[in-house]
């Protein structure tokens, strides 16, 4: 008698979906971070930027830029095929961080964008999530003739803590974006592991 092997189908893996804020100053290529990525055609919510806004908008550095995101930003990768990530991009200008809040509810980590030519910027994202223990990564957009730092000297000069990771990018690039969202989320779950072993050494 002959024994046919068992069709069995493989169960579809239900993925885990994180979420992850992209955050920094105004221009510093949010948008075009999670337009790059995205394996969905991402959801923008820019406007033109007019007249009425440029006594509050600073645009120093980044005078050819047309126009701002002024809710969010929106998109999805998947990393692997049980991992999905859902990109939400944070507005850079100050009269919309009233929106932040909102946005970072259930987030895993979040990347904070920086621009060697205007870090300054970034401060105001870097203090928001450290204040609130959000896991951050810091990547640096290598913008055309920007100046080239080690990340040692960039995250001495935004004064982070050593454990808080530092990359260089290209914002429009899929796989320097790719390996920047897997930092994030390695650093986001050594932070937690890390906050677990700490709250169960205290209960002990």
């Amino acid at each position: 008698m002959v024994f046919g092997r068992s069709s069995r189908k493989k169960r579809p893996v239900e993925p885990v979906t994180l979420k992850i804020l992209v955050a920094g100053g105004f221009g510093v290529g949010k948008t075009t971070l999670v337009g790059a990525v995205s394996e969905i055609r991402p959801l923008r919510t820019e406007e033109t930027l007019s007249e009425a806004g440029r006594p509050v908008d600073d645009t120093h550095g980044v005078e050819t830029k047309t126009t701002t995101t002024v809710a969010m930003d929106f998109g999805r990768i998947t990393l692997r095929e049980d991992l999905v990530l859902y990109l939400f991009g944070t507005p850079g200008q100050d009269r919309f961080w009233f929106l932040w809040d909102e946005l970072a509810q259930g987030s895993l980590g979040a990347v904070v964008l920086a621009d060697t030519r205007r870090l300054e910027d970034c401060f105001a994202a870097v203090d928001y999530f450290e204040r609130r223990s959000i896991p951050f990564t810091v990547a640096v957009n290598c913008f055309e003739g920007a100046d080239r730092h080690p990340a040692e000297t960039i995250s001495a000069a935004l004064d982070l803590d050593p454990d808080v990771p530092v990359m260089l990018c290209d914002a429009r690039d899929r796989e320097s974006v790719k390996n920047v969202l897997i930092a994030v989320v390695e650093h986001a779950l050594e932070v937690s592991a890390s906050r677990r072993r700490a709250a169960a050494a205290v209960t002990s």
